[in-house]
């Protein structure tokens, strides 16, 4: 078991927590986490671009002159790609690119990537932090007092003073514990953990 200090939101060591080696210490693997942030940019496509091919185009029904005798090359309908205003070859049309991967990889990608933050010293734990109105500028305080610029904070239970007065600094999120994933790990530099999610966080995502 690895220790790590908590503080409180004046930048007062206040205690130690003991975290799991099996979550916090384990090995990186990358592959697992390329292939979950793979998975979770692919469900977020909206795969809604669509054309309309030939028999999809309004209009088009009469043959626009007769089959032969006119000396202009054959036509059956006006609709054809190779006319203006006729349908598209091989265009795109609405598709589902989200798919899923399992359960156990996506928990061990989890696991890489809380150890990733964990060797690089990316890893902060707040005793608590209590906000009694919703005030940015009292937030951002507490941002620069621990030079925190780009950072994920994961949450052990709602706190709707604590999210929205962090909503309009640009570069920090706020998360729930149940919602962590790999790529807002990764893309911010920093994760900042209420002490009370470290608990929720390991029972989750005990092998």
């Amino acid at each position: 078991m690895s220790v790590l200090d908590v503080y409180d939101i004046e930048k007062n060591k206040v205690a130690q927590v003991e975290l799991d080696d099996a979550i916090f210490g384990a090995d990186v693997n990358e592959a697992l986490l390329y292939e979950v942030v793979k998975m979770q940019l692919a469900c977020r496509r909206s795969g809604t671009a669509s054309t309309k091919g030939r028999s999809e185009v309004r209009g088009g029904g009469k043959k626009p002159w007769r089959q032969k005798g006119t000396g202009r090359a054959r036509a059956g309908t006006s609709r054809s790609p190779i006319w203006r205003g006729g349908g598209t070859v091989f265009g795109p049309t609405y598709r589902d690119y989200s798919y899923k991967v399992p359960k156990k990889v996506r928990k061990a990608a989890l696991r890489s990537a809380l150890s990733m933050k964990a060797k690089e010293a990316k890893l902060l734990i707040l005793k608590e932090f209590p906000m009694e109105e919703i005030k940015t500028k009292a937030f951002k305080e507490v941002l620069d007092r621990f030079n925190i610029k780009k950072a994920l904070f994961v949450l052990d239970k709602e706190d709707r003073v604590l999210e929205k007065s962090s909503k309009n600094i640009k570069d920090i999120k706020m998360l729930r514990a149940e919602g962590l994933n790999v790529y807002d790990l990764l893309y911010h530099d920093e994760v900042i953990l209420l002490e009370p999610s470290v608990k929720k966080i390991e029972g989750a995502l005990q092998a």
